[in-house]
């Protein structure tokens, strides 16, 4: 029995067949193997592949997929923990099923716990309901973003997006890192550097390109430097057992810690955001918020004993360290909503816990450059996708190295089916323009890049459904047949909504791959030939492209294509209906929510159905007599 409670630990068993998921963010994955996951929040330092584990966003929220059905299960207990597993075996031993294992051990806290049971549809819509609806980014956070740790200058800012604009490639973002900061010190301005902020990021909006700012939470011990004077006088920093300022190293040298457990300090800390729009900035980027605390050796965070506020009862940074990012989300999330009242905030966190989709989204963090890097990319985002955190996207070409011209293509292309589709690197890993990559990766980058743009107004629609709904853009290919069990064990492919099945290429020298289907009838985007599912195809994979099905009978709503550039400023452009032909004797449909903006105006869903009447394709909307938009049908026998 300690001060925050006894230790305690939970067995449970299930079905033979069952496969777990979740756990927030897993380099391996998204099914999680036997084995043994940390539930602590950490920089793994510097960057991270397959199997490292635990990284920046742990949760103990478990989905488990079988047979008999799906259900999730929550630990609200935001303590250290451990949670072991191993999957069952069917006809064990002497023909017995040996069911799965799970065991959770927690260092401290409650055992308290919600079990979600039903479909994954219904669980995911279930979980939001407990732990909020997802913040929908506004349009423009839907686009391509562009970073890089050493953009150094207002120059190099404006070479990057007049090379996108040279090569009529869209850029909707540009992100300044920690090198855009007076001494890495938050809230400041490299003067020399960045000599008019304002003046840049208004340019740049002319231009149809927002500016992100980096904000890390460690302020700089300085007296007399701004920032760190408010904190002070507002008693924000985050003590010891003693009353004294705990110190941590961090970019700027010896930092503290604002408490943002405390109501008070996040309304202090949120008032500092009026700095960042003021220097034109139209959304922030949360880094080094695990906290972190540069360390030779041990857990590079605060020490154990940290005092924090936890809402007023008071406890220490054993409970406080998993929530830190989460609590640090909430402040700038509600401080953004006061300071501009008619946009909706634009904020990404690299930590979190669960619910952190309330405030935005999050990115992979450091993940390497390589190919297992490229293949993690897609297991995070997957799984925090069954966590309830629908927006998020891996550093575009690896956070740590130098990809090559075939692994940047790859990556990019699977970027551009991510809701967060950002681009970045270390300031050691070279620029990251799609043109520093050769004619030919160029070219195909900028079709995966007008690929994206192309469907903007769907991405649109998942963003507001997400939050309607709980169901993440990106979902495994059980989505819809969890019962599938050769479906349950694909890690290499996944929906997007319910229309588009995206097979990226994961393997170096691949030109073909095998795909395996859901059942119903899918048609090759790119051949427009129908495969019958379930089952598995071997599909052409060029470099050019990666194999994209579409369901048959879906509506897709995409941005037409000649409005692309002109459209820049307005993000997403006049929409039509893309229909794939529904089989014969079967309907169809989809959902359209229409692009209102960037503000917090209410939108109708715009319901279609598609069946075969007489041969022909027929597409009605729903409450009207004829389709309000200009329908293009596509698909064998169409």
């Amino acid at each position: 029995q300690g001060a925050g409670g006894a230790r305690w630990a939970l067995r449970s068993e299930v079905a033979a067949d069952a496969r777990f998921f979740g756990l927030g963010g897993r380099s391996a994955g998204p099914r999680l193997r036997d084995g043994s996951y940390r539930l602590w929040n950490t920089d793994p330092d510097g960057a991270f592949g397959p199997g490292d584990d635990p990284l920046y966003i742990t949760m103990p929220v478990q989905l488990v997929v079988a047979d008999a059905g799906t259900h999730l299960v929550f630990h609200d207990d935001s303590w250290d923990g451990r949670v072991t597993l191993a999957e069952g075996e069917e006809g064990a031993g002497s023909g017995h099923d040996r069911p799965g294992r799970c065991e959770v051990r927690m260092d401290g806290g409650p055992l308290r716990y919600w079990v979600l049971v039903g479909t994954p549809a219904r669980v995911l819509h279930g979980w939001a309901a407990l732990t909020g609806a997802a913040a929908v980014p506004p349009t423009w956070a839907l686009g391509h973003h562009h970073a890089r740790w050493g953009f150094g200058s207002e120059r190099e800012a404006r070479r990057v997006v007049e090379g996108y604009a040279e090569r009529g490639l869209p850029l909707s973002a540009l992100h300044l890192d920690i090198d855009h900061y007076r001494g890495h010190r938050v809230f400041t301005v490299d003067r020399e550097r960045f000599p008019d902020l304002p003046g840049l990021a208004a340019e740049l909006r002319e231009r149809g390109v927002r500016l992100v700012s980096i904000v890390d939470p460690a302020v700089k011990a300085e007296p007399g430097q701004w920032v760190f004077d408010s904190g002070s006088a507002a008693d924000a920093f985050v003590r010891d057992a003693r009353g004294r300022r705990v110190r941590g190293e961090v970019w700027p040298g010896e930092s503290v810690y604002p408490d943002f457990t405390d109501p008070r300090v996040r309304k202090w800390w949120g008032g500092l955001y009026g700095e960042r729009l003021a220097q034109g900035f139209s959304g922030v980027w949360h880094d080094m918020n695990e906290p972190v605390s540069f360390a030779p050796f041990g857990d590079p965070s605060l020490p154990l004993s940290a005092r924090h506020s936890l809402e007023g009862r008071g406890g220490d940074h054993r409970e406080a360290h998993n929530v830190y990012g989460l609590a640090m989300a909430r402040a700038g999330y509600e401080a953004l909503c006061e300071l501009r009242p008619g946009e909706r905030p634009f904020l990404f966190s690299r930590s979190g816990w669960a619910g952190m989709q309330r405030y935005g989204g999050t990115w992979s963090g450091d993940v390497a450059t390589g190919w297992p890097g490229l293949r993690a990319s897609l297991s995070l985002v997957l799984g925090l996708g069954l966590c309830g955190v629908p927006y998020s996207g891996p550093d575009v070409g690896g956070f740590s190295g130098f990809p090559s011209p075939e692994l940047y293509v790859r990556w990019f292309q699977l970027g551009a089916y991510l809701p967060l589709f950002r681009t970045h690197s270390a300031i050691t890993a070279g620029r990251r323009e799609p043109w520093e990559f050769g004619g030919e990766a160029l070219e195909h980058a900028g079709a995966a890049l007008r690929e994206r743009m192309r469907l903007l107004p769907y991405f649109v629609t998942l963003a507001h459904l997400a939050r309607r709904t709980g169901a993440p853009y990106v979902r495994p290919v059980w989505w819809r047949s969890p019962e599938d069990r050769a479906l349950r064990d694909c890690e290499d492919a996944f929906l997007l909504g319910d229309s588009l099945l995206v097979a990226p290429v994961l393997e170096q020298g691949a030109d073909r791959r095998a795909v395996r289907l859901p059942r119903g009838l899918w048609y090759d985007t790119a051949t427009g030939r129908a495969y019958e599912g379930p089952g598995q195809v071997l599909l052409d994979a060029p470099l050019s492209r990666i194999p994209v099905l579409a369901r048959a009978g879906s509506v897709i709503p995409v941005q037409r294509a000649a409005e692309n550039a002109e459209n820049a400023e307005r993000a997403c452009g006049p929409v039509e209906l893309e229909v794939w032909a529904p089989a014969p004797g079967r309907t169809g449909g989809g959902v359209l929510v229409p692009d209102g903006g960037d503000g917090w105006e209410p939108r109708e869903a715009v319901r279609f159905t598609t069946r075969r009447r007489e041969g022909a394709v027929v597409v009605e909307q729903e409450g009207a007599r004829e389709v309000g938009y200009p329908v293009r049908v596509r698909g064998e026998g169409a």
